[in-house]
């Protein structure tokens, strides 16, 4: 099973005045700071070895968490330091640090995923592409659609275009990927901040990004609304 980066160092702007106190991943759901869950989740999907790409308040993450030996992790971490290097940046300062794995799940902070994370490696192997991205069919409903599906399985990303429910981007990020190290060495600048997301949109349009379909919508942290759904989700035994 492939590792996991877990990008966890965004400042929670939309979760104002919660994230003055504690980062994202320590949002309360369900009883739990949100993060126990995330690992819970990759664990029980048999993720073993998880590096933290922390920002934000960082070191409260390190403590609530530790080495991750109680979920059945190894996890480690790597902090943005001062600096504001988004996304991409994040990814390109583990690779400097030399602890990014050579290939791996990128997992956002905030992210709460049902999805088989086996059936996602298998296809990446199988497809021969640098990236693989999951995608939902979501047709503007929980948030803007940024994506189109080909009928190959080829995934059209674009993030900042402004999207209606009668556009051809139907499909949106569903919060997983699979990236290898090359990605991050050969189309991430060596400096500055940089968001993943216009890394994506460049290797979408060159063709090297594969799909996966996600079956069931997604769920997040990031926002007074997802938040809310999430607790309603929980709540309901799900």
């Amino acid at each position: 099973m492939l590792p996991c980066v877990i990008l966890g160092g965004g400042l929670g702007t939309r979760m104002l005045p919660h994230t003055e106190a504690m980062p994202k991943a320590l949002l309360p759901v369900a009883g739990h700071p949100f993060v126990e869950l995330q690992l819970e989740w990759l664990a029980s999907q048999g993720v073993r070895d998880v590096l933290y790409s922390t920002g934000h308040k960082g070191e409260m993450i390190r403590e609530c968490v530790g080495d991750g030996a109680r979920f059945g992790l190894h996890v480690t971490y790597i902090s943005d330091g001062p600096l504001l290097r988004g996304t991409a940046g994040a990814l390109r300062h583990a690779l400097k640090a030399r602890v990014l794995p050579e290939a791996f799940f990128l997992l956002y902070g905030d992210s709460y995923l049902t999805i088989d994370l086996r059936a996602v490696e298998e296809r990446w192997r199988a497809a021969g592409k640098p990236i693989l991205m999951t995608v939902f069919e979501n047709r503007g409903r929980w948030d803007q659609s940024n994506a189109s599906l080909r009928a190959d399985g080829l995934v059209y990303y674009d993030k900042r275009r402004v999207t209606g429910p009668a556009s051809d981007l139907r499909w949106i990020e569903y919060g997983l990927m699979v990236v290898t190290g090359d990605v991050v060495r050969d189309e991430i600048p060596n400096h500055g901040e940089c968001d993943l997301a216009d890394v994506m949109h460049d290797m979408s349009v060159r063709e090297q990004v594969i799909g996966f379909v996600a079956t069931h919508r997604f769920y997040e942290v990031g926002s007074p609304a997802g938040y809310k759904a999430l607790e309603e989700h929980l709540a309901r035994g799900a």
